[in-house]
């Protein structure tokens, strides 16, 4: 098979059962850890996706000493760290509290808030939202019901991008664009990533969000359901914005393309339909502002650099030259709900510099690296019911890619290897998805599915589905 030869009709695409929620929701915590078969795992919520150069180095010193060594981003710009042992949990734990990661011991799992990455370093969004996602975790921590949210609920705060709608949280506020470029007067909160009318101001959103939250817990209990997400419950997106009409104004649906405001000739578009899904990899520059340079100053430019780990999978050294190069800019570093990395403040002086030296430990700073858009779940042997190394076969096509000048290059769609049928880590929206079946792989894509006997037809099968999807995308087939 050729690299631009994905069938159009191969087999049927393959349909996934709905999600089985009759066991108990198991998703990990520092507290609460999942037993995998290489040890117990641990998952930090983070919430912005925000840590702090301490945080982040203290992450990878546990990492390497109670556990696998790696630190792992997850699609929720969490963190997680595999491998530990009866002992090793507790210590993890303690370290974690001592770090500030672990603020809450009864709402340590539902502290899911995700935020635009790239909030105030480019000049494109219409509000900040760190204030809003401290006070989202602080009202969230406060409210002893909340606690019982299931450890897959997520919110999301959007700077008004429109970069997070498409991940479809549970609770989703977007800024509405004021006519002629002025400051946003309102905003449209998503249920479940649907657009259900529900309208009000950004100095609303958290308590409009914890309202939204307090509903779904009811509406649950009253279906006898044991959903996780919105989505799973019976017609949960409409019920919820029913349930809003006292403390948010609920008015007419927008139509498919977007939420949208009421501008003065008429519906403003919230979610450009060409926003990018993640911020690009390199050296993104703040827009000038502030005060003008005296007589013989110069302005100093200051910089994100934006890089990805492989695979989502930070080592210890990583995170230490992350940590480094956090502590020349903000002091901060901001995780993305595509698994990479942003570390903002930088100097213009010096961000070539420090990418450089990012790239020199391993972390992606290329968007044409074949490893960019690429993800995983643990597969073997970590997870006992994986069929394959996953890690290592997406390892095997990268290093293919590169050495073959077959890389899929930027605008593509991202791809995620699965070790089975549950497709642990899959990303929100398009996206290949290579699933083991024990004899090979399948590749889906574009509601076409192909089975690949070996690595070689599997790469040529991943990289031609990323372009013709990605192609179909753009184009807007």
């Amino acid at each position: 098979m050729s690299v631009v030869d994905f069938p159009e009709s191969s087999s049927r695409f393959h349909v996934r059962k709905p999600p089985d929620r009759s066991r108990v929701d198991a998703c990990p915590g520092a507290l609460q850890t999942h037993p995998a078969a290489d040890g117990a795992v641990a998952r930090i919520r983070v919430p912005g996706g925000v840590l702090t150069a301490a945080q982040l180095r203290e992450l990878g010193a546990a990492a390497t000493s109670l556990g696998s060594g790696v630190v792992e981003l997850t699609s929720r710009a969490n963190v997680q760290v595999r491998g530990l042992n009866a002992e090793g949990e507790t210590a993890f734990a303690a370290r974690m509290a001592a770090a500030g990661l672990l603020p809450s011991a009864t709402h340590e799992r539902v502290r899911n808030i995700l935020a635009s990455p790239m909030a105030g370093l480019d000049g494109r969004g219409l509000i900040e939202v760190a204030p809003l996602v401290r006070e989202l975790d602080e009202a969230l921590c406060s409210r002893p019901a909340l606690a019982g949210l299931p450890g897959r609920f997520l919110f999301a705060l959007d700077d008004g991008r429109g970069d997070l709608p498409a991940l479809k949280a549970d609770l989703t506020f977007v800024p509405i664009p004021a006519p002629a470029g002025g400051e946003p007067v309102e905003g449209a909160l998503l249920l479940a990533g649907e657009d259900h009318g529900v309208r009000l101001a950004p100095t609303q959103a958290v308590s409009a969000m914890m309202a939204a939250a307090e509903a779904f817990l009811a509406e649950r209990t009253a279906q006898n359901s044991t959903a996780w997400r919105m989505a799973e419950l019976d017609d949960g997106p409409a019920r919820i914005a029913t349930h809003l009409g006292g403390s948010a104004r609920v008015g007419t649906p927008a139509h498919a393309d977007g939420p949208t405001g009421s501008g003065e000739h008429g519906p403003v578009p919230v979610v450009s339909p060409d926003v990018p899904s993640s911020p690009p990899l390199g050296l993104v520059h703040r827009p000038a502002r502030g005060a003008v340079p005296g007589p013989g100053e110069r302005a100093v430019p200051r910089v994100a650099l934006v890089v990805m780990p492989p695979l989502g999978r930070l080592t210890g050294a990583q995170a230490r030259a992350l940590a480094t190069a956090a502590q020349a800019g903000d002091g901060e570093i901001r995780l993305t709900p595509w698994r990479g990395a942003v570390v903002p403040g930088v100097s213009g002086a010096d961000a070539e510099s420090w990418l450089s030296r990012l790239a020199a430990t391993g972390l992606v700073t290329d968007p044409a690296s074949p490893w960019t858009g690429v993800t995983a779940c643990t597969g073997r042997p970590g997870c006992a019911k994986s069929l394959s190394d996953v890690q290592a076969d997406a390892a095997s096509i990268a290093h293919i890619q590169a050495t073959t000048a077959r890389a899929p290059g930027a605008g593509v769609l991202r791809v995620h290897w699965a070790g089975c049928e549950r497709r642990c880590g899959r990303p929100a929206g398009q996206a290949v998805l290579v699933v083991a079946t024990g004899d090979g792989y399948r590749v889906d894509a574009g509601g076409r599915s192909l089975h690949c006997e070996d690595i070689e037809e599997t790469t040529a099968a991943v990289t031609a589905a990323r372009q013709v999807a990605g192609t179909s995308r753009r184009s807007g087939a």
